[in-house]
């Protein structure tokens, strides 16, 4: 029997599924609340001012630096990916992106511009190599057992929704309410707990994901019998110049823009520099695509124009869901009323209690059933495992119980407040994290995702573009919202009180937007593109991702000059129209997106409860 077979992994499992799924689990979930928790503090951290200990810049500025981080992020995927499956091997790949990112949040926490900088750079790579990488680990675990398949990336999206949550929720609020460099390191904490626990329990993959032998690399080329079309030197070259362009481009606009144009790397271009390079890789990539498509047969080729399609939509998806941790971040912190007195602060605490408490029980269940499964072979990696448990237990509580004593609720001796690092208040505040709301995508992606499964099982399953549609207008629906609720902010404030009711419809519209477009963007692009040209189409993809996130930093960027002339009601606005068009267009082109698609229909894929950018 094979080491590998499916046999083999499901010798022992948990919830009915092999233990290595729930290694993979926990390991996702400590690096997504990683991510997210130092994600969710970026734009806060830089536009805070300098007697809160941020570097108070310019939203603008702020904006520009997010924008290319996140599009960074996501383009570094297809440079890890290589590495992971021509070098280095799944494994390797995983653990160098940890450890990477664990020095990148380490780095991040001293403060200083070059560690802010440096961390930035090497969390950029370290998700490179990791991202693409835990998945490809799945799919080969249960390559022979595909029914079980749907349920195993459930469970496994559970868990990075569990991470995403409580990145948000716990170093938000330790950046928030103790310090900048406590939130950025509690992410590397956490961080580093996810590779150690990943190195010490490898051997429970058998031969998945290890270095790729001259063997390996051959039995893999014989499997694959499709006709290649191998790039031209001239293709070549013009991918060598759009991928030069563009990454040069995606650095030197914040750069450029930070330094009041001291660092200028198209300078010799004139004032428009940055946009004739732009420009100039997009013209070239374009025609690179055309010349391309025109290679294949008839029906292929329009199976590939459906795909660029979609890839042209969820850049404007991404751009507008992104300004979570940008636009609405800000207006939440600056413009929103967070104080909650009587009633409402009762609600809140106790909600809040719950929240946090309960998904950290179940997944605390979930460790000791891994526990016990493989405690005998993996001790060490357990122990560190649940270390790490006692440790997200410790702040959890000790979150909760400062939120009771502030708010008036629990009394507390000044030895116990010196003990446990609070300081003494003496007029009772509950005030809710300006990063609170972000951990709404979570709570109702893992509410809601159960009934959106429904709906693409049942005869009802909407076609492709009309999922994308219905999400884009969702989208619109959300930043109607806050649109509406920022009406009566004057041209030029820079703080007001706005309910929170609003922010907390934004979020359910956009996570509902998200459940309409999560199922079908990779799964398109796995069912319409011949494996020949899979790569470059996968390629496609993620350069509209990174072009997305890239975009919602553009758009956030714009807020105050918006702001400022014609009130902050009408950035949201410009975004709710933009949301509309997209919707309106994608919804007209049916028929057509339909003829070039041939045939191919959506399929129900309950397992993608994260954004598609969450599945590379």
């Amino acid at each position: 029997m094979s080491q590998n077979s499916t046999d083999q992994f499901f010798k022992s499992t948990v919830l009915g599924h092999p233990s290595g799924l729930f290694v993979l689990f926990f390991t996702e979930m400590w690096e997504r609340f990683s991510f997210y928790g130092m994600r969710s503090l970026l734009i806060l951290f830089l536009t805070s001012s300098f007697v809160d200990g941020g570097w108070e810049w310019t939203r603008e500025n702020a904006s520009a630096l997010f924008g290319s981080y996140v599009g960074l992020v996501y383009l570094s995927t297809m440079l890890g990916g290589y590495f992971a499956d021509k070098i280095i091997g799944f494994r390797w790949a995983v653990v160098v992106g940890a450890v990477l990112m664990t020095l990148g949040h380490a780095s991040m926490a001293i403060e200083t511009e070059f560690s802010i900088y440096l961390g930035l750079i090497l969390l950029v790579f370290g998700n490179g190599f990791f991202k693409p990488n835990m998945t490809s680990i799945i799919s080969e675990m249960y390559k022979d057992r595909p029914e079980k398949k749907d349920g195993a990336y459930t469970l496994f999206y559970m868990g990075v929704n569990a991470g995403a949550f409580f990145g948000i929720l716990l170093c938000g609020y330790l950046g928030e309410k103790v310090g900048w460099s406590y939130g950025f390191g509690l992410a590397g904490i956490f961080m580093f707990f996810g590779m150690l626990q990943f190195w010490l329990s490898q051997n429970i993959f058998g031969d998945i994901g290890l270095k790729p032998t001259a063997e390996s690399k051959a039995k893999s080329e014989a499997a694959d019998t499709d006709t290649r079309n191998p790039f031209t030197k001239l293709e070549l070259g013009i991918i060598a110049v759009c991928s030069t362009l563009g990454l040069l481009w995606i650095i030197n606009d914040p750069a450029s823009k930070i330094s009041g144009g001291k660092v200028n790397i198209f300078g010799f271009l004139g004032e428009n520099g940055n946009t004739i390079a732009i420009s100039t890789a997009l013209i070239l990539f374009i025609y690179l695509l055309v010349t391309r498509l025109m290679k294949y047969s008839q029906i292929t080729r329009e199976k590939l124009i459906a795909v660029t399609f979609f890839a042209f939509l969820t850049i404007f998806f991404w751009a507008i869901f992104e300004q979570s941790p940008n636009s609405l971040t800000i207006f939440a912190s600056d413009y929103t009323d967070r104080v909650l007195e009587g009633n409402w602060s009762t609600f809140f605490l106790i909600m809040n209690s719950l929240i946090t408490i309960v998904p950290l029980a179940i997944i605390t269940w979930v460790l000791y059933l891994l526990f016990k499964q493989t405690f005998k072979n993996y001790a060490v990696a357990n122990i560190i495992l649940s270390m790490s448990f006692v440790i997200i237990w410790g702040i959890a509580i000790w979150m909760l119980m400062k939120d009771f004593y502030t708010a008036g609720y629990l009394s507390l001796s000044d030895s116990t407040l010196e003990m446990l690092k609070i300081e003494k208040v003496t007029t009772a505040i509950t005030e809710v994290p300006a990063t609170w709301f972000s951990t709404l995508n979570s709570l109702f992606i893992i509410s809601l995702a159960p009934l959106f499964s429904k709906w693409w099982e049942s005869k009802y399953n909407p076609s492709a573009n009309m999922k994308y549609g219905i999400g884009m207008g969702l989208l619109a629906l959300g930043m109607a919202c806050v649109a509406i609720g920022a009406t009566g902010i004057e041209p030029g404030a820079k703080t007001a009180s706005v309910s929170m009711i609003w922010l907390i419809l934004v979020y359910l519209f956009h996570t509902m937007g998200e459940l309409c477009i999560s199922p079908v963007g990779l799964s398109y692009v796995s069912k319409l593109v011949p494996a020949r040209m899979i790569a470059f189409m996968f390629g496609v993809w993620y350069l509209a991702v990174a072009i997305g996130m890239k975009g919602a930093g553009m758009f956030g960027e714009k807020i105050d000059a918006i702001a400022n002339e014609s009130g902050l009601s009408s950035f949201f606005w410009m975004l709710t129209i933009v949301s509309l068009v997209m919707a309106a267009f994608s919804i007209l082109m049916t028929p057509v997106i339909k003829k070039l698609m041939h045939g191919v229909r959506s399929v129900s894929y309950t397992h993608l409860t994260l954004p598609t950018s969450d599945l590379v």
